[in-house]
């Protein structure tokens, strides 16, 4: 069943009443579905679903929903029931989750923990969540090189539970430095009288705690990755990264290619309710009208043009609706290879002179059917030609545009695919105002 099928039963069966049909539906579920369907229901419906899930999944969905679902999920729940939704967390998942609880459940989680567990959170709660320190599992194994594969079997057995998702095992010196990997193929297949120095893998690199979560999820992509160890400065290993964890940082990473342009965030609930959705967006507004009359005041100056010459006020849109079209497509294109780590300095040149090149093929097609479309229109010669060259200068000035503004964004810190539209938005009107009125003013008046 697909999920939008998924989702249209489950809300016939809330409507018509029949609980017993939602239970069974959601027992079928995992985690993530249910995650997702909660993301997909209107808070009337979500808090009843939410309601009838068992205290045990309840941990496992908070940590897969987005934040502003998971706020209102803690808020529907009591401080009891969230208590019990933390047990058999791994520690990366806890740290994920434990700033989001109020502070009596966090109080109650960390009394409840022993000694060894409530440092390893503290460690994991020192990074940064968006670096691999901050994703990392510190519930290591990790083994010397001077032992046999026995050794290593007899150890893992007496753990009795292993970390999910890994398929190595990190070997280390006597000052825990980072070695190498010793594949769990390896230790299965191998004589159990085999030094582990024999079987390890040192080509496998450790990941830095300082790398950040994208350039993981990278590194985990081009290496095919299902785990990697995490080292310190010092090459100490601190902790593991897993394939999981790395899925959590792809899925929070769409917003960067499709969503979050005006300020509507990937992060926002689908029925958040009204006025914090309104109070998201309305900073973005507010600058947005700002641009907005900036670029008026532009036009302002050729307003003596405007009056003389009507055909100019009803060609203009044209100008600035082509700019903004073609930014539009190099700004998607530069946000999207910012946020895969395709796009870096040393290549953005080459980048820029592709999309001006581009720019400049395309506006010279246009601004030809433009022009000679503006000519038949308004059987004037100089009105065609005017609005053709500023078609070109538009789109060519809008795809440098595209590739500069999410880069400049990204230096200064702000997350280009909130600001770098609105930003395109004014360059674009004001080249195409200057270009059009300017020349209008120039060869008409």
């Amino acid at each position: 069943m697909s999920d939008q099928n998924i989702i249209e039963y489950l809300s016939e069966a809330l409507r018509s009443g029949t609980m017993m049909e939602v239970e069974r539906l959601l027992d079928s579920l995992h985690p993530a579905e249910i995650a997702k369907l909660l993301e997909s229901l209107p808070i009337p419906q979500r808090r009843i679903v939410w309601e009838l899930l068992d205290v045990n999944q309840e941990g496992d969905i908070l940590l897969e929903v987005n934040e502003e679902v998971r706020q209102s999920l803690i808020e529907m729940t009591n401080d009891s029931e969230l208590l019990l939704a933390t047990e058999g967390l791994e520690i990366d998942d806890l740290a994920d989750l434990i700033n989001k609880l109020p502070d009596t459940v966090i109080q109650q989680v960390l009394t409840g923990m022993d000694y060894q567990n409530r440092v390893r959170l503290e460690q994991v709660l020192s990074y940064d969540e968006d670096t691999a320190g901050g994703l990392m599992n510190p519930n290591v194994i990790a083994v010397r090189d001077n032992i046999t594969v026995d050794v290593v079997l007899r150890f893992l057995k007496l753990r009795e539970n292993l970390p999910e998702h890994i398929d190595n095992i990190i070997v280390v010196d006597y000052s825990n430095r980072y070695l190498g990997i010793l594949p769990l193929s390896h230790l299965i297949t191998r004589d159990t009288g085999t030094r582990i120095k024999d079987l390890i893998n040192k080509e496998a690199k450790p990941i830095s705690v300082e790398t950040p979560a994208s350039e993981v999820a990278t590194l985990f992509a081009n290496r095919d990755l299902v785990s990697a160890a995490v080292v310190d400065e010092k090459n100490k290993v601190v902790g593991f990264i897993s394939v999981d964890d790395v899925m959590d940082v792809i899925r929070s990473e769409p917003q960067y290619e499709r969503i979050g342009f005006a300020g509507a965030s990937g992060e926002e609930d689908l029925f958040a309710p009204i006025f914090a959705s309104s109070k998201n967006r309305a900073v973005w507004l507010g600058i947005n009208l700002l641009t907005a009359f900036f670029a008026a005041w532009f036009i302002s100056l050729f307003q003596d043009t405007l009056k003389q010459v009507i055909a100019l006020a009803v060609l203009f849109p044209i100008v600035a609706s082509m700019g903004g079209i073609a930014g539009s497509q190099t700004l998607i294109i530069a946000i999207r290879g910012l946020a895969t780590g395709r796009l870096v300095t040393n290549n953005s040149p080459l980048l820029l002179w592709k999309e001006i090149s581009v720019g400049l093929l395309n506006g010279t097609f246009w601004a030809a059917v433009i022009a000679v479309l503006a000519i038949l229109w308004f059987e004037d010669l100089k009105i065609g030609a005017i609005i053709g060259v500023a078609i070109l200068a538009n789109l060519i000035c809008a795809a440098g545009a595209g590739v500069f503004i999410p880069i400049g964004l990204k230096k200064l810190g702000v997350d280009p695919a909130l600001a770098s539209s609105v930003v395109l938005t004014t360059i674009t009107d004001v080249i195409g105002i200057v270009a059009f009125l300017g020349l209008a003013t120039l060869f008409l008046m």
